[in-house]
């Protein structure tokens, strides 16, 4: 499946020798993947990766599930792919060697779970994995059905330094971001399958404005960088928004791709920014983890019904 894309507009060039270079050239591929055809999203993770190369892109993100579409319900075993180097990553995994990527996939694990996983490629292996934590299961959304969830969170050192990566609704709890934060990630990638459509249905707020501002808060509140990589398309009578997004520290929107139409956007990343926001908000100095410990391990006692007002 070749993508169709007019991302001229977006795609910056190599700085001039008189300007400094970049923390990190980020790009966000912003794609439709084809359901259930995992030879055709590598082809396309492919061409796009090699695009985002040209351009000048150290890292490219792509959405969640971007190697086998998002709706796959009794597909997930006959897409799932091994982590053990033999199977159809081999392709990607040599051009990271070249371009670091996330890809978003269903990855099977030794004991035949199924995980909605994304992946950090870079120099021909596998970096890092996260493994979806919180599965929506509600409304239109049915992951606990076929998904294992995942159990960690943490931050991981690439060749930029540490990053965290989170998956969709993982954002929607912030004490995810928190513990990436707190770990020492100064960027959290982002893969997500947003539908134009939010869980409530209409009269309420446009689900991109809801992210938008999701992304917004969860930056300025960990002082990180977050890059929103959202999937665009039709699956099953859903439509997925696009917009991703690029947000720095203090809150200022960087990059943002387009509504509902693939996009590649490519974006510079400077350490300033991320200093800037520590030095007037300094809310990672000044987490008292000690206290968050000790107060969960209190509410872990307590059963659930006698948690709130009027309980213990």
């Amino acid at each position: 499946m070749a993508a169709k894309r007019n991302a001229s507009s977006h795609i910056k060039r190599r700085p001039s020798p008189l300007r400094p270079a970049p923390w990190l050239r980020l790009a966000l591929a912003q794609v439709a993947p084809a359901l259930g055809d995992v030879d055709a999203n590598i082809r396309l993770h492919l061409e796009i990766g090699r695009e985002a190369a040209r351009a000048g892109a150290d890292l490219v993100v792509f959405p969640e599930l971007s190697l086998t579409g998002y709706r796959l319900q009794d597909l997930v075993s006959e897409v799932a792919i091994r982590l053990d180097g033999k199977g159809p990553l081999r392709p990607l995994l040599d051009l990271s060697r070249r371009i670091a990527l996330v890809v978003g996939l269903v990855e099977e694990s030794e004991g035949h779970r199924y995980y909605n996983s994304a992946l950090y490629l870079e120099g021909g292996r596998v970096r890092h994995v996260h493994r979806k934590v919180y599965l929506p299961t509600y409304g239109m959304f049915e992951e606990g059905r076929y998904f294992a969830a995942g159990d960690s969170l943490g931050a991981f050192r690439s060749r930029a330094g540490r990053m965290g990566m989170l998956i969709c609704e993982d954002l929607w709890h912030p004490a995810s971001a928190l513990i990436l934060a707190q770990g020492g990630a100064d960027l959290l990638l982002v893969p997500s399958n947003g539908p134009t459509q939010a869980v409530g249905g209409a009269g309420g707020p446009r689900n991109d404005e809801t992210w938008r501002d999701l992304a917004k808060v969860t930056a300025q509140m960990q002082t990180v960088f977050v890059a929103l990589v959202n999937r665009v398309g039709v699956e099953d009578g859903i439509t997925f928004f696009g917009a991703s997004t690029v947000i720095d520290p203090l809150g200022r929107v960087l990059a943002r791709g387009r509504d509902g139409r693939e996009d590649l956007v490519v974006c510079d990343l400077d350490r300033p920014a991320l200093r800037r926001a520590r030095t007037f908000f300094p809310l990672l100095r000044d987490e008292r983890l000690p206290v968050l410990h000790r107060e969960m391990q209190r509410l872990m006692a307590v059963p659930l019904e006698r948690r709130g007002p009027g309980g213990s």
